[in-house]
């Protein structure tokens, strides 16, 4: 019976004892769709005929007789259920030893030790877990039509992706593009200061404003694995975009009991950005905010509660992890391809009702591994690798000034046009003004667009043809070396040989390609954040901060611009992807593709090809957004 990601599986997990049977637990059943191979066609081709909650359990979700035979069963163990409207998510809730004893395993306390982050994202901090070696089992007739069991460990392998400029970078930057002309009061730094409104202008969403769309009558979801502190997005919208308060609600809905309190050190500038950004470009909007614990089951859980509730017409989420780390569980037995699956569940069923998904692609350039389980390999983020949701990438937007290090060595930069997101570009500059050498600099700032292809799904129907998708241009300046056994039957790089001038390569590639498109990610064309729980940090900082990036600002910024397109089209456009890749292939693309060759536009590895549509580290490229919903339009 498949599970979850275990803290069993992951390097360096070592047991300390068995879990107290009366620890309080929540296990998410998730159970395999009907006339799955219909409905992954429908999402593909792209769904019409939105379906209701009622419709979709009815057509893809399990009968009313199973469902009832599993929760009969857990309650005979004394545990308790909640079952989705869908008929695919089961939300059960009981102790150790009573899932112990349901699902025949023997739960363990695990101290997991730390996987530092780099580049200016966080890590994965060390943890204290419960988790088992084993597989759950149910009995034959209700394990043939369940999916996934998510939640016999409670270890938070998910990672948001937010980047700011490095505390080790030199200080002192400016930008003749990012500085701060009506800086707010207290804003930290003066560059890198960009906002929502900032968003909307540099891709061509104020038309649909001035056309007096601005997403009323909307509703727009956050999915989040970490609390929002509250009042922050209605201060950043009223004194950071000036914005008038509308009468618009912002609701926060805690998912199986939530994620606790406002916590910098856990994520909660995640949280206040994603709501900060979406409704900010949106801002007629309904916003609702489902939080959920740092979990497996917390994530799926919040992704089927917004598709259950089928209120929010466009939902975004900022966290992931690399596929890496699914692998190396999978290799272990704790894990199945069915992990990546129940996801896929959760947005096929968004995409069947008509409401848009986002998901950042990560930030770690083409070596997405490199960020939370420190292998040097190519790798892409779970779960925007899913072909049923749309995967934001990163760009760099055009900027240019000088870097000083504390020696007062200064070196400048200079971006001339919109790239993709790979912080090559700034390799020489931390060079020249840090005691760092090249090579240091190159290995410790791998920061960039997620994006490749997939080992785990495969190339979906509306990237066939799409020139780019199985074959790039590459940049190898980091070469994978000091190959070691991860996990029993996983083997993979730990260090990097550097060439500061590679050539230009030639590949191919298989599986779905990420992202599908970009925006503004890069921290030093970047922006603005309110965070109140910066406030109470160890150190305290300043609420306010710039120099802040990560393809965690596009996702909901695609989110918020969807809300913005479905109120000025009057109905909802559905998943972006069936649709934009169509456009994509037209004489007049709404998304301007980046491919430029070589090492001005590369995610530290895939680069531009000339002549094609797709770059494997920034998908379509970025998007006209007033043109994107004219043809949104023009399909009804």
């Amino acid at each position: 019976m498949p599970q979850g990601i275990n803290a069993a599986a992951l390097p360096g997990a070592a047991v300390f004892g068995t879990t107290p049977p009366s620890t309080p637990e929540t296990v998410s059943f998730i159970l395999r769709e009907q006339n799955v191979s219909q409905l992954e066609a429908s999402v593909e081709q792209g769904v019409r005929n939105y379906l209701s909650v009622p419709q979709f359990a009815a057509t893809y979700g399990q009968s009313s007789a199973s469902i009832a035979g599993l929760t009969r069963y857990l309650a005979h163990f004394g545990i308790q259920t909640q079952v989705y409207r869908d008929h695919v998510d089961v939300v059960a809730n009981g102790t150790a030893g009573e899932f112990d004893r349901a699902l025949s395993v023997q739960q363990h306390q695990y101290h997991v030790p730390r996987f530092p982050g780099r580049d200016g994202m966080r890590g994965v901090p060390a943890q204290n877990v419960h988790g088992t070696a084993a597989a759950p089992q149910l009995p034959g007739q209700l394990a043939r039509f369940v999916l996934a069991i998510l939640g016999l460990t409670n270890y938070s392998p998910f990672t948001s992706q937010t980047v700011h400029i490095p505390a080790t970078a030199p200080q002192s930057a400016a930008s003749s593009a990012s500085a701060c002309p009506n800086e707010p009061a207290g804003v930290v730094d003066n560059y890198a200061c960009k906002t929502a409104a900032d968003f909307a202008k540099q891709y061509n969403l104020d038309p649909l404003y001035e056309d007096g769309a601005a997403g009323q009558g909307e509703t727009l979801a956050i999915v989040t694995l970490a609390a929002l502190d509250p009042g922050a997005p209605q201060y950043y919208w009223k004194h950071i975009l000036g914005l008038t308060p509308s009468g618009r609600t912002l609701t926060v809905e805690n998912i199986d009991g939530g994620p606790g309190a406002p916590s910098d050190a856990l994520g909660t500038g995640e949280t206040d950005l994603d709501a900060e950004q979406s409704g900010g470009v949106a801002p007629g909007a309904n916003v609702i905010v489902y939080q959920a614990p740092n979990s497996d089951p917390g994530f799926a859980d919040a992704f089927f509660t917004a598709a259950s509730q089928d209120v929010a017409s466009s939902v975004s989420a900022s966290w992931g992890e690399s596929e890496t780390v699914v692998k190396a569980a999978v290799a272990a037995g704790q894990e199945t391809p069915a992990y990546e699956a129940a996801f896929d569940e959760a947005f096929m069923e968004l995409a069947a009702q008509g409401q848009s998904g986002f998901l950042s692609s990560a930030d770690s350039g083409a070596y997405d591994a490199s960020g939370d389980l420190g292998t040097t390999n190519l790798s892409v983020d779970s779960s925007g690798d899913s072909p049923y949701i749309t995967s934001s990438g990163g760009t760099t937007l055009p900027w240019s000034g000088s870097l000083t290090g504390a020696t007062g060595i200064t070196a400048p930069v200079s971006v001339s046009q919109q790239r993709t997101w790979g912080w090559d570009y700034l390799w020489n500059a931390f060079a020249v003004s840090t005691p760092e050498s090249l090579t240091d600099a190159a290995e410790s700032q791998v920061a960039g667009g997620g994006g490749g292809f997939s080992v785990f799904e495969s190339e979906p129907s509306y990237q066939r043809g799409v020139s780019g998708t199985n074959s790039f241009s590459a940049v190898p300046y980091l070469t994978p070396t000091d190959y070691q056994e991860i996990v029993p039957g996983v083997t993979e790089p730990t260090a990097w040989s550097f060439d500061p001038t590679p050539p230009v390569t030639h590949g191919f590639g298989s599986g779905r390609a990420e992202p599908d498109v970009s925006a503004n990610a890069d921290p030093f064309s970047g922006y603005m954040i309110y965070e109140p729980s910066w406030a109470t940090a160890t150190p305290a900082q300043p609420v306010l901060q710039s120099g802040w990036g990560g393809t965690s600002f596009v996702a909901p910024e695609l989110n918020g611009s969807t809300a913005v397109i479905d109120s000025y089209l009057g109905h909802r456009v559905g998943l972006w992807n069936p649709s934009v890749y169509a456009f994509a292939r037209s004489s007049s693309s709404p998304l301007t593709p980046l491919d430029q060759r070589g090492t001005s536009n590369d995610n530290l590895y895939y680069s531009g090809t000339p002549g094609t549509l797709y770059n494997p580290g920034s998908g379509l490229g970025y998007p006209d957004l007033s043109q994107l919903a004219a043809d949104f339009g023009s399909q009804q």
